[in-house]
């Protein structure tokens, strides 16, 4: 089971982000572990999963296990547009020694709830008995998942553990605070109150460049992340949270995969004398 804190993963890349970048990732992962972190989410919506060709996200994943071993805990995006990419990716990552799977909805299409709970239960069956957690967030996909269907998988899927539920504001989380369901908030202003409330955790983008503020505010109850995070987001958020990165001393490039952009010269600067202030 997770638990804690993790971070939503960035995934180094290069050549304008057209190639991955092997050598990025031992030098990331000790930063992450040192953070203080209790574990990471790979390949999620800070990774640029989706963008990525199977075989890519493949290699992600145990390109992580690898720099992270045992030292904290490893959970893997599998989420992907068709149940049977979603199926391969979760079954890969279960033999690969993920501690866990998380998939979120298929965007585009119109799902009705018979379609989502066979999709996510065979997601769970491809990684069983690996705790597998299910990825709300309607902003991205486009719909909610109806709570009925958590509990339809939910008894259909054993492996079920939980949710990382992404949706702000906390009206759109309060109906996933599942009794006998571990969630993750991911929405950092929203965490203590999610805490609060019942949930577990939480994962989130921030900690990904910020691990020891997240940290602090998780397990001390203490400081402010609003400002971070709302700095982050004055711009496009993953080229940000890696020149963020690269600006702390982790060597992670700039590069994200298109149709997501780099920064612009002028937002670099901009970016680079905010992170001076702090």
């Amino acid at each position: 089971m997770l638990k804690g804190v993790l971070a939503a993963a960035v995934t180094p890349l290069r050549d304008g982000g057209a190639e991955l970048d092997d050598d990025a990732f031992g030098a990331y992962a000790d930063f992450l572990v040192a953070g203080g972190l209790d574990g990471i989410l790979v390949l999620g919506t800070t990774g640029e999963g989706i963008l990525l060709s199977l075989e890519e996200r493949t290699r992600v994943a145990r390109l992580f296990l690898d720099a992270i071993g045992d030292r904290i805990q490893v959970a893997v995006h599998c989420g992907a547009q068709t149940t049977a990419d979603t199926v391969r990716l979760a079954q890969d990552s279960a033999e690969a020694g993920a501690a866990a799977v998380a998939v979120i909805g298929p965007p585009y299409y119109a799902f009705d709830e018979e379609s989502l709970v066979r999709h996510f239960v065979a997601a769970a069956a491809a990684c069983a008995p690996l705790p597998f957690y299910l990825y709300e967030f309607r902003a991205r996909t486009g719909y909610s998942l109806p709570v009925s269907a958590i509990e339809r998988i939910r008894d259909e899927a054993p492996n079920l553990s939980g949710l990382k539920v992404s949706n702000s504001p906390f009206e759109y989380v309060q109906p996933f605070l599942i009794e006998g369901l571990d969630v993750f908030v991911g929405s950092e202003p929203l965490i203590l109150r999610g805490l609060e409330s019942g949930a577990t955790g939480a994962v989130s983008g921030l900690a990904a460049v910020f691990p020891e503020a997240v940290v602090r505010l998780v397990k001390e109850r203490s400081g402010d992340v609003g400002e971070l995070r709302a700095g982050l987001e004055r711009f496009p958020f993953q080229a940000a949270t890696k020149h963020a990165l690269g600006a702390r001393g982790v060597s992670v490039r700039g590069d994200v995969r298109a149709p997501l952009r780099p920064l612009s010269v002028e937002e670099r600067a901009e970016l680079d004398a905010w992170l001076e202030s702090l």
